[in-house]
């Protein structure tokens, strides 16, 4: 027995099995770990998701959420998987859920933590304009609060005497606040089918407003375009950026207005 014992010690002390050892249980660590990660994002868990699309400041009724099961990887950090965490929320002001969705914190709030307005923001100096649309001009009614768009413009002119079509990029990144019928209504704020899109409503700098307002009448067409999600993520400041139309536009003001104008970019802003 004491020769067998003698052995062991021998074989422990030996450098070459204590290496050997350490790589086994590092290995038999490793493997346990990857298991557990397999098998947490592997294992199907109870998640609840949305049966229908929900709009923006629309309350979160109990038939709008399910719960299903999932692996557990597909579960982010901030996503909520108690239906009683989401029944009687509000989506956010500018976010909209999709049908099958998960729900996420930064989607759903308390009615007293919703702004009691999408314009109580505004920056100083900028005015709210809306923007005629429709279905067709909204991409399927697929423009939504929050969103920055381009807004290009489109008119023709004689050349030679032959008509040419005149079309470009006017301003770009302006920030979407809402989208309403023509009632006035939100047409995301809805339990039933979505309304009809007819303006855009959204904040520029005075001096652009103005120019806005001007275009309406010079015979040409504003038309909105839309972005991809990091052109919202990642938003430039409103600007012009296209003089030409600019001026065009501008050849159809009154003395008036170009006074106004002219002082928004000179002036803090324009009054």
């Amino acid at each position: 027995m004491g020769s067998v014992l003698i052995a062991i010690k021998r074989f422990l002390k030996n450098r070459n099995t204590v290496t050997i050892l350490a790589i086994i249980a590092s290995l038999g660590v490793l493997y346990a770990a990857y298991h557990f990660r397999i098998k947490k994002a592997t294992d199907p868990v109870n998640v609840a998701y949305a049966t229908k699309e929900i709009g923006p400041r629309t309350l979160i009724t109990s038939d709008m959420v399910a719960i299903k099961k999932v692996p557990g990887g597909v579960v982010k950090g901030n996503a909520i998987v108690n239906k009683n965490s989401i029944v009687g929320k509000y989506v956010s002001n500018d976010a909209v859920i999709p049908k099958n969705s998960l729900f996420y914190n930064d989607m759903v709030v308390e009615w007293d933590d919703m702004p009691s307005s999408e314009f109580e923001n505004i920056k100083d100096c900028y005015t709210v304009y809306a923007l005629k649309v429709d279905s067709e001009t909204t991409y399927g009614n697929s423009i939504f609060p929050g969103n920055y768009i381009d807004l290009y413009y489109e008119t023709s002119k004689v050349v030679n005497k032959q008509p040419v079509v005149w079309f470009g990029k006017f301003i770009e990144s302006i920030q979407v606040l809402s989208v309403t019928d023509s009632q006035g209504n939100n047409v995301f704020e809805t339990n039933g089918d979505p309304k009809t899109p007819a303006h855009l409503l959204f904040a520029v700098p005075n001096r652009v407003f103005r120019l806005l307002k001007i275009a309406e009448r010079s015979g040409g067409k504003i038309i909105p375009v839309q972005r991809n999600s990091n052109y919202s993520k990642n938003p430039k400041e409103t600007r012009i950026v296209n003089s030409t139309i600019e001026q065009h536009i501008r050849s159809y003001a009154v003395n008036d207005e170009l006074f106004q104008l002219d002082k928004a970019e000179t002036g803090r802003c324009s009054e």
